[in-house]
């Protein structure tokens, strides 16, 4: 989220992001955070297809009589795979009435005309401005300053702005609303890592709990990063929440990702969107310990025939045995679990778990530190998922399962959140690249060159076979194989070390006394007293 140019256009390195929120944020007083979400966010979307339809109206326009171009020729558009926005939607119009008491009517009217024009985004605008609970003055003055900004003109589609402005503003929101809006966000360093160790260069991507898509959109950033082409992957999801579902596509839309969630919002055990979908990629956070999954309805569903019917009141191995039936037979899956799902023994997981294992279906696990999500403040884990461990290009792992303990890692961004170091730490003297040392780790494991040579670190990875495993009852928390770190010994004698630890402690004791005595003599002097006389 961190911008390394300023951008004259904008005035900094999207400093404007906070502007943005601060207008936002007046909202928050007048209706639910979970709505004005999705009014701050529409109209950001909204500037966004504008400045782009704009940018080619002035170019059309400039060419009509030379080119003979119709700058009013919706095919022109679609051509160029710019959304067509008509007249009464173009920002110009609507910002020029921000000030009415008819702009929610209005902004609502601009929605339901767009997506009239647009079949990609039907249903999925927000349609809410109009709404007695949103204060106009208010929403006048978002609409003025979203105005003061470029979005999707060359420069700023370029430079990834928008993009990094929704993202900005999705983590943001998931933040202000606590658990609830934790709900369609992943954090970004957890979606980061499970992209990196994946690593999706062609195929097909599946998330089915897709939240806002920022699965997809890692997905899509580490193919062009890595020099491929949007063109190589192709992209399938579900999500169950209406609004989020619609969040997902309008997230998707401004990046120009082209993705299949289905033509509505469902849930993907009760109605499979892609129910003969085998994904190369599977990348997911689903809910977690989730106990209102519906599953007493689906005892004899086929996705459990294999290893066995998930208990009703938890939904963690349901979502484990769907992405197993999802993935090719290629396929890999990482995903984001609670820490019970490694070593639970209840309503029959851990023989689920046992039968998983036995399948020699799991590649890795991760524990990470807690703090990291907007939903709970507990540690979680990662399941990686390998469907044959003989891949071409990599070693053959039949038998055996990477350990990673990433608990100590990571550093707190406030009081209450904590993320993974990334290169722009590195690169800024903060710390290790903590996501490329754990990807790293996993891709030396696996047998691929360009990562350097695997070795086994105490108290952070280790290698371990399947009879290990077994010799463990099949519990996958990482501590219990990776062991402690080593610890420098200072060839110290032990009597010797403890009179030195002694004698200090005792000075800092007197030390202490010292300031006590000091500190109530000055509250003595300055005429307090009380209980603090010397």
């Amino acid at each position: 989220m961190r911008a390394s140019k300023k951008s004259a256009r904008n005035g900094g390195p999207l400093d404007f992001k906070e502007k943005l929120w601060e207008a936002a944020d007046k909202l928050r007083g007048h209706m639910d955070p979970g709505e004005y979400k999705h009014v701050v966010l529409g109209l950001i979307f909204l500037k966004y297809i504008s400045d782009a339809f704009q940018e080619l109206h002035d170019k059309l326009s400039a060419t009509a009589a030379t080119e003979h171009t119709d700058p009013e020729d919706r095919d022109e558009y679609l051509a160029e795979n710019v959304f067509w926005v008509p007249q009464k939607a173009r920002w110009a119009e609507l910002q020029a009435k921000a000030k009415t008491p008819e702009i929610g009517r209005l902004l609502d009217d601009a929605m339901l005309a767009i997506e009239k024009d647009n079949q990609s985004l039907r249903g999925v605008l927000p349609k809410i401005y109009a709404s007695p609970d949103l204060n106009k003055e208010r929403l006048g003055e978002v609409l003025d300053l979203i105005g003061t900004v470029g979005l999707g003109d060359p420069e700023s589609r370029r430079m990834d702005v928008l993009g990094r402005v929704y993202e900005y503003f999705i983590g943001q929101f998931a933040s202000q609303e606590g658990k609830g809006g934790g709900e369609f966000y992943t954090a970004a360093c957890v979606v980061r890592l499970l992209v990196e160790m994946l690593e999706p260069f062609h195929g097909r991507i599946y998330d089915p709990c897709c939240g806002s898509g920022g699965m997809f959109v890692q997905s899509e950033r580490f193919v062009e990063v890595h020099g491929g082409r949007r063109s190589d992957i192709h992209v399938f999801g579900q999500e169950s929440n209406p609004t989020t579902w619609r969040l997902a596509q309008m997230n998707l839309a401004i990046r120009g990702i082209d993705a299949n969630l289905g033509p509505h919002h469902a849930d993907s055990f009760h109605q499979d969107l892609h129910p003969d979908l085998k994904a190369d990629f599977i990348l997911a956070n689903p809910p977690f310990n989730d106990s209102d999954w519906g599953g007493d309805r689906l005892r004899k569903d086929p996705r459990w025939t294999t290893f066995g019917a998930p208990p009703a009141s938890n939904a963690n191995f349901a979502w484990v045995q769907h992405f197993i039936h999802h993935q090719a037979p290629n396929g890999t899956a990482g995903f984001v679990l609670a820490n019970g799902s490694m070593s639970s023994n209840q309503s029959g997981e851990g023989e689920i778990r046992r039968k998983i294992i036995e399948a020699d279906l799991v590649d890795c696990m991760i524990a990470l530190p807690g703090q990291l999500f907007y939903t709970t403040p507990i540690p979680v884990c990662l399941w990686f998922l390998a469907r044959d461990k003989r891949n071409s290009g990599k070693r053959d792992r039949r038998g055996e399962t990477l350990f990673i303990d990433a608990r100590k890692m990571g550093t707190m961004d406030d009081r209450t959140h904590r993320r993974l170091r990334n290169d722009e730490d590195a690169a800024a003297g903060n710390g290790p690249d903590e996501i490329a040392l754990i990807a790293r780790t996993y891709h030396a494991w696996r047998g691929e060159v360009e990562a350097g040579e695997y070795a086994d670190v105490a108290g952070f990875c280790k290698g371990a076979t399947t009879a290990d495993i077994g010799g463990h009852g099949f519990v996958l928390t990482p501590g219990r194989y990776v062991g402690a770190a080593e610890v420098d010994d200072d060839d110290e004698p032990f009597e010797e070390k403890m009179e030195r630890l002694t004698t200090q402690l005792v000075e800092q004791f007197a030390e202490g006394e010292r300031l006590s005595l000091t500190i109530r003599r000055n509250l003595a002097e300055v005429g307090f007293p009380g209980q603090v006389k010397p």
